[in-house]
């Protein structure tokens, strides 16, 4: 017996048409499972009870790994060439469904063909192949499960100073969320038990929901979402512009099969999306890494070009994350991901161009309001990468100015020899990594992408990741997560100017004083500043209390007093007080934090009683 097993969120099937003459009596409607294990079976010549009971105890000891009770037994010829008779197959398969104690057990018809659409599970236990006999189980894995289940990690904490020390020898007392990350990675407890405080915010906020018509993991962005989405996605790509990034765009999809990514889609089997399509297998891409590699493939290169840098805003790339794992923007299926690759001549190169990365991705994550307190960096490396270049290693630690987790392996089993990553603590002490780098020694050859060297002889690249800040959705849901932090502390939870959805409101108290509401909102907005009215018909103290649960920054009240000042009656919400200052002082504050920042126009209507309530 062939038996190819997937774990999945759902699967449909139609029955089409009769293939045999044996085949069972059904009626030819669509039938939908939701959070299933579905088992193909091909019943071979010589298969008979003792085979049926192997496999059911089988698949019962795998399906209590992945937490399963529910299992659709599904006739699949096309597995084997040594088929046993339809009246023997059809027993064996009946036995099976009568077998399975504790479980909730379906069948599809027998002797069908059938029409099915399936969507497999993004984990390593998710799809795995066994062949059963009377002697006994050979179990067939993909070449990606077998490579992790060998990985020994070895994990340390390393000190600015370069001194490493055991997990038990070091003292968490000082770095709680650096505990939370160690017992995170070494644990690899991905899923969450209760959603974190940025999914209320995300919905309060207006800023992102889940959307029930599409697949878990994708998202849908409000008019103030997508604004800080698009803000943010403008200044990482203008700051990797300004490092040396050339922009391109590449296609989401793939063909797995095609001769040089085969081995590299081989190597991560349970993370795609598979669409089959005019008779090719193709996969949604969960990097730039593909088009990116592809396009310089096609390059002639001097070892004089290099470092060569390729940036691509990914929106989207896919990743059929596990649905336990999936909460808000924490972790998605579909996200936005800024991605530069180096294209560097060797390995020296390969570190400098690797330590400006370095620098240019805290920057970044500064400047989106996340300093190097709110976030803790692991440090991944070969033990022969780290005894040759132990320079490295010890400055990036240094430069990050506390202890970091470090996870060493004594082979190599992934394309790199290094890679580094800031991650964020949230309130429920899960780790999600924004910043990263690595280095990369396979795929410059996997690719055929070459340059030429000095003696005019032929080379492959050593090739960086990078993506300075993570997944743009990831960095809402870090800067989320930390306003909900600031708040259990009494601190005013806010977005950073530059980022907020709307930087100052102006509320006229009577209706009379809306002509002059609207010239000063006008006069602000030819500022390049994001300004709006609350011309609603409420009361100033429910006006005033709204635009602070939006996180709105400067408030101005206008009433009579106002209109007759040369002064401006500013709220500032930071600050917790009210103020005057010149219309000119008023500009000049707001300039010096957007300065050298993106702009956006307003995404909602500039009044308040134009703009439709969302049901969140």
């Amino acid at each position: 017996m062939r038996i190819l097993q997937l774990h999945c969120d759902d699967i449909e099937y139609t029955p089409v048409k009769k293939e045999i003459s044996a085949a069972e009596e059904t009626q030819p409607e669509t039938k939908r499972f939701k959070e299933i294990v579905v088992a193909f079976i091909a019943v071979e010549d010589g298969d008979d009870s003792s085979v049926a009971q192997k496999a059911i105890n089988e698949i019962q000891d795998s399906m209590k790994k992945v937490g399963c009770k529910k299992l659709l037994l599904y006739p699949y010829a096309h597995l084997s060439s040594t088929l046993a008779s339809p009246t023997t197959a059809l027993s064996v398969l009946k036995q099976m469904e009568s077998l399975g104690s504790d479980l909730e057990i379906h069948r599809a018809p027998f002797g069908w063909t059938k029409s099915y659409k399936v969507q497999v599970k993004g984990h390593p236990l998710a799809e795995t192949s066994k062949i059963i006999t009377k002697e006994g189980t050979e179990e067939e894995i993909s070449d990606a499960v077998k490579s992790e289940s060998k990985i020994k990690s070895y994990w340390y904490i390393m000190e600015p100073d370069g001194s490493m020390k055991e997990f038990s020898d070091f003292n968490f007392a000082k770095h709680q969320n650096l505990e939370a990350l160690a017992k995170y990675e070494s644990v690899k407890k991905r899923s969450v038990d209760e959603a974190p405080p940025h999914v209320s915010l995300m919905k309060k906020l207006a800023i992102a929901d889940y959307e029930p018509a599409s697949d878990s993991g994708n998202m849908r962005f409000y008019p103030n979402g997508r604004l800080i989405k698009s803000q943010i996605e403008r200044y990482v790509t203008d700051r990797v512009r300004d490092y040396g990034g050339y922009e391109v765009e590449t296609p989401i999809m793939y063909d797995s099969h095609h001769p040089s990514m085969e081995s590299y889609f081989n190597r991560f089997p349970a993370r795609q999306y598979s669409i089959n399509a005019e008779g090719k297998h193709l996969f949604l891409r969960f990097a730039a890494c593909f088009g990116q590699f592809l396009m310089a493939s096609d390059f002639q290169m001097s070892y004089k070009n290099l470092p060569y840098r390729l940036y691509e805003l990914t929106r989207y790339s896919f990743r059929r994350e596990q649905s336990g794992e999936l909460v808000g923007l924490r972790r998605l299926r579909a996200f936005t991901m800024p991605d530069c690759h180096a294209f560097c001549r060797d390995i020296p190169q390969a570190i400098d161009e690797l330590k400006t990365r370095f620098d240019l991705s805290r920057d970044v994550l500064n400047d989106l309001g996340l300093d190097d307190n709110d976030y803790e960096m692991a440090i991944r490396f070969t033990e022969d990468f780290y005894k040759e270049h132990k320079d490295i290693v010890h400055e990036l630690v240094k430069k990050h100015g506390k202890p970091v987790l470090v996870e060493m392996w004594k082979e190599r089993f992934f394309y790199f020899v290094l890679k580094w990553e800031f991650n964020y603590i949230d309130n429920l002490g899960k780790a999600s990594a924004l910043s990263t780098d690595q280095i990369d020694v396979e795929n410059g050859q996997r690719y055929g992408i070459e340059f030429v060297d000095e003696n005019n002889k032929p080379q492959y690249p050593i090739i960086l990741h990078n993506s300075p800040c993570g997944a743009v959705e990831r960095i809402i849901y870090a800067l989320l997560e930390k306003a909900a932090s600031d708040s259990k502390q009494g601190k005013k939870p806010h977005f950073l100017l530059w980022l907020a959805p709307t930087q100052v409101r102006v509320i006229p108290i009577k209706e009379e004083f809306l002509d002059y509401a609207k010239n000063l909102a006008n006069k602000i907005s030819e500022q390049q500043i994001r300004v709006d009215i609350d011309d609603r018909n409420e009361s100033i103290g429910k006006r005033v209390r709204d635009a602070e649960k939006e996180w709105i920054r400067y408030i101005l009240v206008i009433g009579k007093k106002e209109i007759n000042s040369m002064n401006i009656n500013i709220r500032d919400r930071e600050q917790d007080q009210s103020r005057e200052a010149s219309y000119e002082a008023f500009i000049d504050e707001i300039k010096k934090q957007i300065s050298g920042k993106p702009f956006e126009k307003l995404n909602v209507p500039f009044f308040l009683s134009q703009r439709p309530q969302i049901m969140v």
